[in-house]
């Protein structure tokens, strides 16, 4: 087992704790963010993701994927072998849904006092503004290529000529990317762009005695994982006949 394997969970955990961690603060009756809005999510989840990549380079991950649609892109590039993908994939999905049951602890007595059960799963998942799942998945689609297309742009040796992230850069640079698809591409889906963001909390969701909450909506569930890996090796082929 690579030693990548505890840097991937780790930082997805910390990635989906901070990450579903503002959407419960924003959404749940009586917290002290509540109704604070779309700003407060994206910039927070923004900050989960830096926080993230922090610690899975801490702990062994230097290219902390955090994020299946990610991995799969750095295969198809060549990055690493499909087994070392695999079990950043696994460990991706463990630190999901720890980091989820750590959100349902934190905000524990939020639950009860929330009565609309959609508002608790969105805590968990993301789901779309107006269902159309061929619509849905290409929002999804979209977002994750230029999730993983600027990323590959900002950490090419072709942007030596723009000026490339000085060491310890990147992270903030990836989480202002993140910050910007949310402002900009978030809206009709969420923006899940990443596999493991949705569906490891969605299985906890599912399996935790959470007060009051409805189906984990298993009928949607697809689109945000289809939808990433397809704008994950799109991005990454398109990257490789452009030189980048």
């Amino acid at each position: 087992m690579p030693s990548s394997f505890v840097g991937e969970l780790f930082g997805t955990m910390i990635l989906v704790l901070l990450g579903n961690g503002v959407v419960a603060n924003v959404v749940l009756n009586q917290t002290k963010g509540n109704s604070a809005g779309w700003i407060v999510i994206t910039t927070g989840w923004a900050f989960a993701v830096m926080a993230g990549v922090f610690t899975a380079a801490a702990l062994g991950s230097p290219g902390a994927d955090l994020n299946p649609a990610v991995t799969i892109a750095v295969v198809v590039r060549g990055g690493y072998d499909v087994m070392t993908g695999l079990l950043h994939m696994v460990a991706q999905m463990i630190g999901a849904i720890i980091g989820a049951t750590l959100v349902w602890v934190a905000y524990l007595p939020h639950w009860s006092v929330t009565k609309d059960p959609g508002a608790k799963l969105a805590c968990f998942s993301t789901g779309p503004a107006i269902r159309n799942p061929a619509s849905n998945v290409v929002t999804e689609i979209i977002g994750t290529f230029v999730l993983v297309f600027v990323i590959f742009a900002i950490f090419s040796a072709n942007g030596a000529t723009a000026g490339s992230p000085a060491a310890g850069v990147g992270p903030y640079l990836v989480a202002a990317l993140v910050w910007g698809i949310g402002l900009s591409l978030g809206g009709p889906t969420g923006y899940a762009i990443n596999p493991a963001r949705d569906l490891g909390p969605r299985i906890a969701h599912a399996i935790l005695p959470i007060a009051g909450k409805g189906d984990s909506d298993w009928s949607y569930s697809w689109v945000p994982v289809v939808g990433p890996l397809v704008g994950g090796v799109i991005a990454a082929v398109l990257a490789m006949a452009l030189g980048m």
